[in-house]
């Protein structure tokens, strides 16, 4: 009797893997749901989940661009830009999971295929091909500046929503690195004598 009830169930269970499944989205992009108690409205959830799915999309293409130049930069200041580039990026991946992870707590979707995130970014888009170390590394800061531009923006609105939270994740994750990432970058464009001090 047993054998014949455990029969009974393989159209439900088996060991075939079941490939090549489609269904329609159970969420659209956009949209927020599922309300956790928050305390915060379905209209501010909106607002800050389209606000930093804009921010999730700059920092993606940042942090694609970081490896982009930790690949190509060439010239007597490659091994140190080489490492600075890595370690930069590897924060920039922090942020961006960060950011992700808000938007999702806050009911939303967040943005996450390339083409989506080339389609909102407000980055500009480099050329394939290598560039000089300045040229990098002023379009990183020219990155980091969009970025830290919508930072102060959104930290303010948020902070006016009463989105204590996301203010905080703005402010403290995002906005600090940033900032500091861009205080690392642009003193390897200051004009400093290397060997012989000038008089």
């Amino acid at each position: 009797m047993a054998k014949k009830a455990l029969n009974g169930n393989n159209h439900k269970f088996n060991s075939q893997p079941r490939i090549h499944q489609r269904a329609r989205e159970i969420q659209e992009y956009g949209t927020v749901t599922h309300a956790l108690p928050l305390e915060l409205e379905e209209p501010v959830r909106l607002e800050m989940t389209e606000q930093l799915n804009q921010m999730l999309a700059d920092s993606m293409t940042l942090r694609d661009l970081y490896k982009k130049s930790h690949w190509q930069v060439a010239g007597p200041t490659f091994y140190q830009l080489h490492l600075l580039f890595d370690k930069h990026f590897a924060e920039q991946v922090e942020i961006v999971d960060t950011i992700a992870e808000r938007i999702q707590l806050l009911g939303g979707i967040s943005i996450a295929m390339a083409a989506d995130v080339a389609e909102t970014t407000q980055i500009e888009r480099p050329p394939k091909g290598r560039e000089e170390v300045p040229v990098q590394i002023s379009r990183l800061i020219d990155a980091h500046q969009v970025i830290i531009r919508h930072c102060r923006t959104l930290a303010e609105r948020a902070n006016k929503l009463g989105d204590a939270g996301t203010n905080d994740m703005v402010v403290s994750d995002v906005l600090r690195t940033n900032e500091f990432q861009v205080w690392f970058l642009s003193e390897h464009l200051v004009n400093m004598p290397l060997v012989e001090a000038e008089d």
